[in-house]
């Protein structure tokens, strides 16, 4: 049976409380197997025997949505493809490995479209930097807390009207790429 890893957008954020033993229940209700959560900010790992991962995120938002009685945008992939991501290395050396500078993946359910993606990676500021691959983005943020960043209130990424997404620090793929490898 293939094993997924769904990231859920805003879980633990706001009022958007959760307890990691009700979400693996609500997965469980869906009839997946072998279900474990990976620190408390919606990261959720299964087994699960669809084969069409956009489709097992659309039943999981929707099962998620009425129990929970607020949407849940939830991007599902692979270990392969968390290993993959984890092993990308989309900017500078120096700039990766500087304590001081935070780098994040952000999840959306499609792949942007070309246009749209050329656009993403072409913000930079001197705070921020993107790379687009895929249905995934990166960014590097040069503050510890990415918080402390204003790009997303910018007026060239407000202009790109990008789809949902949800991020994780690449410090949290890396661990799951290592925990559940492919």
């Amino acid at each position: 049976m293939p094993r997924y890893l769904a990231f859920l957008r805003g879980i633990n954020l706001g009022r958007r409380r959760l307890k990691m033993d009700h979400l693996r229940d609500l997965f469980a209700e869906l009839g997946c197997t072998g279900v474990e959560t990976f620190i408390a900010s919606g990261n959720v790992i299964f087994d699960d025997r669809a084969r069409d991962a956009l489709k097992l995120a659309a039943k999981i938002e929707k099962h998620l949505t009425a129990r929970l009685g607020y949407e849940v945008d939830t991007f599902v992939r692979t270990p392969a493809e968390i290993a993959a991501l984890a092993k990308l290395r989309p900017f500078a050396r120096a700039a990766m490995e500087a304590p001081e500078n935070t780098v994040h993946v952000g999840f959306f359910a499609i792949a942007l479209p070309a246009a749209q993606a050329r656009d993403l990676a072409a913000i930079r500021t001197a705070t921020d930097e993107f790379h687009v691959t895929g249905r995934e983005f990166f960014w590097l943020c040069r503050r510890i807390k990415s918080s402390e960043s204003d790009v997303w209130a910018s007026p060239a990424m407000r202009a790109l009207k990008l789809p949902s997404s949800s991020m994780r620090n690449l410090k949290t793929i890396r661990k799951l790429a290592e925990l559940y490898p492919k």
